[in-house]
């Protein structure tokens, strides 16, 4: 059996060895050793597949998957069946794979040659092809024995591990390009009335109180500098909250007494690592809705507890409240509110659905957005935040 079939066909005996309490242990029994050699050689074949597949990746990830197929060569092509890596001897059948990878690629099945030009030995040409039907390249490689159905097997096993690796790759890149994409949505939604008011604020400024305007400008161009970076798709506490400041300085220079805003926040959370733009547009509409329909004003309330492994933190506003039927109904960016004595209709809650996808992708479904609300009794809005997660840093 090789190494390959034991992998493939052993997943029991993995799990078991990975189950063995953490004490030394010595690797004794045939089978023990090849499981071991076959999980090593396999996750070393992955780390370079999972930046996808390209010349660099395919060079480093080729003697792995040699040895994983049991080969005496092993090539590795692109969907155009260009040639990418070439592992071992026999470099004159580099144009042979060419050829063999293109009819695998173009009928999605696998390639054997043998016979004048090949010196007497065997190349198969498996396509590497996706779960859903797609091709995007094939595996090559050499025997000198004709293959047997279980060596056909084991490099159709392992061509189809080398394409799983590269597809995660591509789906790394669609989820980073996806944030990228829903932080931009959300800058659209939340800077053009808030820019269009801020701006109209410092202008009333500029003859009563230079100085003061001087200060709002300078609040305004550290948001916008903060809300429109490029770096990095999170962010600490501690950085959101400075911006969350600015924003509620020129907020607060528009609103004046009418807005009031208090903040507890737990020294030892300010490290947490969160969606840059998070926090932000909970607080926006928590000052929207926390004024509307309210002569008087409004407060807003900013709460950061520690709470063992998570962080919690809630922005709540005593405003108009929401119907909870329409945020069970699933329309949580869509809610419409009567704001001002005309009657008009804006979109009430910016962003929040954006957000709770983002924290559910970043930390899984236990990590939403919760919303506690009522119409009349103002509405509150948490998220529970891991303070360390792997893998996730600002």
């Amino acid at each position: 059996m090789t190494a390959v079939a034991i992998i493939l066909s052993g997943v029991l005996i993995a799990g078991a060895l990975l189950a063995w309490p953490r004490t030394r242990r010595t690797v004794t029994t045939p089978a023990e050793r090849a499981v071991h050699m076959a999980l090593h050689t396999a996750s070393q074949a992955a780390r370079p597949l999972r930046r996808g597949l390209t010349t660099e990746s395919a060079e480093e990830a080729a003697p792995h998957l040699r040895a994983l197929t049991g080969a005496e060569a092993l090539g590795l092509a692109d969907a155009e069946a260009t040639v990418l890596a070439w592992d071992g001897p026999y470099d004159e059948l580099r144009e042979v794979f060419a050829d063999a990878a293109r009819r695998a690629v173009a009928t999605g099945r696998p390639v054997l040659v043998s016979g004048p030009g090949t010196g007497g030995r065997t190349l198969i040409a498996q396509p590497l092809a996706t779960e859903y039907g797609g091709i995007i390249g094939a595996l090559g490689a050499v025997t000198t024995e004709q293959p047997d159905p279980g060596k056909l097997g084991a490099i159709a096993e392992v061509a189809r591990y080398a394409c799983g690796q590269v597809e995660l790759a591509e789906l790394d890149a669609s989820r980073a390009r996806l944030d990228r994409a829903e932080v931009r949505a959300l800058r659209a939604q939340i800077s053009p009335h808030f820019i269009y008011n801020a701006l109209n604020t410092i202008a009333s400024f500029v003859r009563t109180d230079p100085t003061r305007a001087r200060e709002l400008i300078l609040d305004f161009a550290d948001f916008t500098r903060y809300s429109f970076r490029t770096a990095g798709e999170f962010t600490v506490l501690a950085d959101e909250l400075k911006n969350i400041d600015r924003y509620l300085v020129l907020e607060r220079a528009r609103f004046g007494d009418a807005l009031q805003v208090r903040l507890q926040i737990a020294p030892e959370v300010l490290n947490v690592v969160l969606p840059f733009l998070a926090l932000q547009p909970l607080v926006e509409n928590a000052v929207r809705h926390g004024l509307a329909g309210k002569p008087n004003g409004g407060t807003v309330s900013i709460v950061a507890a520690d709470e063992g492994t998570d962080c919690v933190i809630s922005v709540e506003d005593d405003g108009v409240g929401i119907d909870p039927e329409l945020l069970r109904s699933g329309a949580l960016d869509a809610i419409q509110t009567g704001s001002g004595p005309t009657g008009s209709r804006e979109s009430a809650h910016v962003g929040l659905a954006n957000v709770d996808d983002r924290l559910r992708a970043a930390f899984g479904d236990d990590y939403g957005l919760v919303v506690d609300t009522a119409p009349g009794a103002g509405t509150k809005v948490s998220m529970r935040i891991p303070k360390f997660r792997a893998g996730i840093h600002a």
